[in-house]
């Protein structure tokens, strides 16, 4: 039995049972895949997959622990690797971290800058992508840390730990009607195109329930992943804009003003993501109280060990 098979039965299984898929994330061919899961099911002396012809098609209730066994070796195999550089590398290392654009733009830069003056020897590096893919990049061991507002408590195998609060503003250019208004309501915003974001960043979950619940159907004329996309795009006079309230800067976005509309769409948490099980090196701690100071050494080890962390308690 080897590491490299384990491999790629975890990949096969991740990639929902496509060999040629999980070749290429692998980096490898579809018949070395094949070949090398044939003689791990022939050394185990059980079926992992099930196949018609030569598609796999499922996996048998075997397969399924020895799948979960794999992820744990592999991820301890991990782990392992992560104690030797930490303890041979001294201060040097790698950390790479997993977030939306609207974190990297606007939540994270001070943060950054202050872990790199701590950290010189460190390399970081950044992933932007959806919350989707953040999460997924993270339990893949290809992101270190996820920083998201969506999506990351819909996954199991990640220790959530709440960072922040934080609420939307609607934007509009100076001299529009609707900076005259006395108080916004849904049924107000719901007159005007409407420019935010996808559904699947940024709090657009919010913005979407508190419409239906008052049944309104906002006129959403286009959505972005990009708070900056927003605000242009506001500019040139084409709708307002609802953002997240940290990404207006009245310094910096000259011809717009901002209306905080938190009281209508309701607070969002964000929350750094950790694979289960993982080994956290030291400066990954330090990374994680630079962006939120409540979140010490101490209560990341006692949510990594299944005690939890109470979002209002550290918010």
């Amino acid at each position: 039995m080897k590491l490299q098979q384990l491999r790629y039965l975890v990949e096969v299984a991740r990639c929902g049972l496509n060999v040629s898929e999980a070749a290429e994330v692998l980096y490898t061919s579809q018949p070395g895949v094949s070949k090398q899961i044939k003689l791990l099911e022939d050394e185990l002396g059980v079926i992992v997959f099930e196949r018609s012809g030569k598609r796999l098609t499922a996996i048998t209730e075997p397969g399924k622990r020895v799948l979960e066994i794999a992820e744990r070796i592999l991820q301890e195999a991990d782990n392992i690797k992560r104690v030797g550089e930490e303890y041979a590398g001294g201060d040097s290392g790698s950390l790479v971290l997993a977030t939306t654009h609207t974190q990297a733009r606007y939540a994270l830069p001070f943060v950054v800058r202050n872990f790199i003056e701590r950290h010189p020897k460190v390399r970081l590096s950044m992933h932007q992508g959806s919350p989707t893919q953040i999460a997924e990049w993270t339990l893949k061991g290809e992101a270190d840390i996820a920083i998201a507002t969506e999506a990351l408590d819909q996954y199991p195998q990640l220790v959530m730990l709440p960072c922040y609060q934080w609420g939307h503003s609607v934007i509009a250019p100076l001299g529009h009607p609707l900076l005259a208004e006395r108080s916004i309501s849904l049924a107000t915003l719901a007159r005007w195109p409407l420019i935010t974001y996808d559904p699947a960043f940024t709090g657009r979950s919010l913005i979407n329930k508190a419409f239906e619940r008052a049944q309104l159907t906002p006129n959403v004329v286009l959505a972005a992943i990009d708070s900056d996309v927003i605000k242009t795009y506001v500019n040139l006079g084409l709708g307002l804009g609802i953002i997240a309230s940290m990404a207006f800067d009245p310094e910096r976005d000259l011809g717009l003003q901002a209306i905080d509309v938190g009281h209508l769409f309701g607070s969002n948490t964000t929350r750094i993501g950790l694979r289960r099980g993982t080994y956290i090196r030291q400066y990954e701690y330090d990374f994680i109280e630079l962006f939120a100071s409540q979140l010490s050494k101490k209560a990341v080890d006692m949510a990594m060990a299944g005690h939890g962390v109470n979002d209002e308690y550290q918010l």
